[in-house]
């Protein structure tokens, strides 16, 4: 899954993609790199970036999401979004999974709106509220935390009528750097091997603080953690740089 932001205030490419010529173009040499999935996301979701409405996040999508379409019909589009309006206007675009960081949080008529769509969700952990998004909560044992939440709300979706669903464990979000090197060591034992499990450990601040190096710099430190993460059992991997994930990838293949 190559990570296609739209947003002028993302962490490491902010303001790189924000418009339908630089967006086309980076999403052309994201699947050529080898994304099967591009993820399009019009909200940055990093600690202190400007909230947006789901008007201000449509108005920001545009025409892109059909403009990838028609150009690079062959790629899968997920929307990253946690509102129930941007969902119902990325399905009429042609949006094929629902990438909602919230797990239905944020917007009460998400999971609604996911099982009318029928399309497969994408449920992450992640704290209570959107101001509450960051904040590092203190788990006695994250991965049992986590695998809590997952059959909590993987039960609410299935009661609704959404049948495919993907989990992701939230890198990134409200998690200690020991947290999240905990559940690096432990991905085989998060989810219920029922649902496939996506990992976005791409350049977030838990490998690149702790080393001193800035996010563009830790690529050979987040590739050993990918093919640790694949070795466990992980199906999808949420990336920026998906050339280098890609020679990841087929590696791990070759090994298998």
């Amino acid at each position: 899954m190559g990570i296609l932001n739209l947003t002028p205030d993302s962490f490491s490419d902010g303001g790189k993609f924000n418009n339908e010529k630089s967006a086309l173009k980076h999403a052309g040499k994201l699947l050529q790199d080898g994304a099967e999935i591009l993820d399009v996301g019009p909200q940055s979701t990093r600690p202190n970036a400007e909230f947006l409405s789901a008007e201000e996040e449509i108005n920001r999508i545009g025409n892109i999401i059909s403009l990838i379409k028609k150009e690079f019909p062959q790629a899968l589009i997920s929307l990253d979004t946690f509102y129930a309006e941007t969902v119902k206007f990325g399905f009429n675009e042609g949006i094929d999974l629902i990438n909602d960081i919230s797990g239905g949080q944020y917007d009460a008529e998400m999971f609604e709106t996911a099982a009318h769509t029928k399309l497969p969700y994408i449920l992450m952990h992640v704290n209570p509220s959107y101001k509450t998004m960051h904040d590092k909560t203190g788990f006695e044992d994250i991965t049992l935390e986590v695998n809590r939440y997952f059959s909590r709300k993987a039960k609410e979706l299935l009661e609704k009528g959404v049948n495919d669903i993907i989990l992701d464990p939230g890198f990134g979000f409200g998690k200690t750097v020991e947290d999240q090197m905990k559940m690096i060591h432990e991905v085989d034992y998060l989810g219920f091997e029922r649902f496939p499990l996506l990992i976005g450990i791409s350049r977030k601040s838990f490998i690149y603080k702790p080393l001193g190096k800035l996010p563009l710099d830790i690529n050979e430190e987040t590739q050993k953690l990918h093919m640790k993460v694949l070795e466990q059992g992980a199906k999808i991997l949420r990336v920026h740089d998906v050339a280098e994930t890609k020679e990841t990838l087929t590696e791990f293949l070759r090994k298998k």
